[in-house]
């Protein structure tokens, strides 16, 4: 979702400023097209990259706990009483639970990982999350640029008019999607994405008119 985002903003924007700046369709398509393949890359390496680093740490966290209840096994034992005990359970309860916890070796350190370190145990498959970014970005991406491809059927008064409105529908159409994935309002989520693309397109069409009226 982050990358369909920022695919369709980022590439909007480089059209927008484009046209601020009096340049021609082609150009645009050739700045966008290259946004589209640099940026869309270099987000999905470091969406692979992050995931790569959070694996990494609960990999390594879950090593050392494992060497404390092998060295220590009543102090991590005393430690899981603790955590439950904050919770409100105690007594026949509280003994159980820790019993029950502390007799699979794997569920101990799940639970010391997940309530004493705040960490998540499942992590996204780093060579998955970062391509499903860049292909999320890149679909998202070509969106603006698609009306450009086509200059000679559309007219050279009318390329960006149709780019913004294939956009804006993109910006809707995920933001539609954002809202019922995280259980909220699906034209909430809608207006904000469209606002949020939108003012980043216009930001960059008053930086490329601007850079125009230098320029002349």
């Amino acid at each position: 979702m982050l990358g369909a985002i920022d695919g369709a903003i980022t590439t909007f924007a480089i059209v927008a400023g484009a046209t601020g700046a009096g340049l021609s369709g082609g150009i645009a398509l050739v700045l966008g097209l290259a946004n589209v393949l640099a940026d869309g890359f270099s987000m999905g390496v470091s969406n692979y990259l992050k995931a790569k680093a959070d694996r990494q740490v609960v990999e390594r966290a879950r090593r050392m706990e494992e060497r404390h209840i092998d060295e220590i096994p009543e102090g991590e034992r005393e430690e899981i009483r603790e955590i439950f005990r904050r919770k409100g359970l105690a007594g026949d309860v509280l003994k159980d639970v820790v019993e029950i916890i502390t007799r699979d070796r794997k569920r101990w350190v799940d639970t010391m990982l997940i309530e004493e370190l705040g960490l998540r145990v499942e992590t996204p498959d780093p060579t998955r999350a970062g391509v499903t970014t860049f292909i999320a970005f890149l679909l998202a991406g070509l969106i603006p640029l698609v009306p450009l491809m086509f200059i000679g059927k559309i007219g050279v008064d009318h390329w960006f008019a149709v780019s913004a409105g294939v956009t804006v529908a993109t910006f809707a159409l995920i933001g539609i999607i954002k809202g019922k994935l995280v259980g909220e309002s699906p034209l909430a989520h809608a207006v904000e994405t469209v606002l949020i693309g939108g003012g980043a397109a216009f930001l960059a069409f008053v930086v490329g008119y601007w850079t125009r009226s230098l320029a002349a």
